[in-house]
């Protein structure tokens, strides 16, 4: 699982550094390659096992539903293959100007997946949060946190 955060510089060509308890995950499964997709105002990086899963239950969708053709249109038409080099990935331009991504990044564990933010996009998404979390630890986890 992917747990953690950190601080990482994303090079001109679009070069990412995956973290060692990052990659740790993925060596223990043997994957070579991750998929990115674009998601609200960060991306979304999976192995591609788990990848795999999302792309079958969206398979199964009613592809006349409105809601379906949005989330296939921008979600699953965004998910590019990247293959793990030397411990980085490297990021296509499209998805860093989605993610609005300059040089500094944040990389967040969320357990089957870990996101990639700009730096100063997840600073005011982790206050956001960081407000919220008290009510919503409640209600979700059943337990007095």
């Amino acid at each position: 699982m992917f747990r953690g955060r950190s601080k990482h510089t994303l090079d001109t060509k679009g070069r990412l550094a995956i973290p060692a308890r990052f990659r740790e995950v993925l060596n223990q499964r043997e994957e070579s390659c991750l998929v990115v997709t674009n998601h609200n105002s960060c991306l979304w990086a999976y192995r591609r096992e788990d990848w795999r899963i999302i792309e079958e239950k969206a398979a199964n969708l009613p592809q006349f539903d409105r809601a379906v053709n949005t989330y296939l249109r921008y979600f699953i038409s965004g998910a590019i293959e990247c293959p793990i080099k030397q411990g980085r990935i490297t990021l296509t331009q499209d998805l860093r100007d989605i993610a609005g991504l300059n040089k500094e990044v944040v990389l967040v564990g969320e357990l089957k997946i870990f996101e990639i933010w700009d730096k100063n996009r997840w600073e005011e998404e982790f206050q956001r949060v960081k407000e919220e979390f008290s009510d919503v630890s409640q209600s979700l986890s059943g337990l007095d946190i």
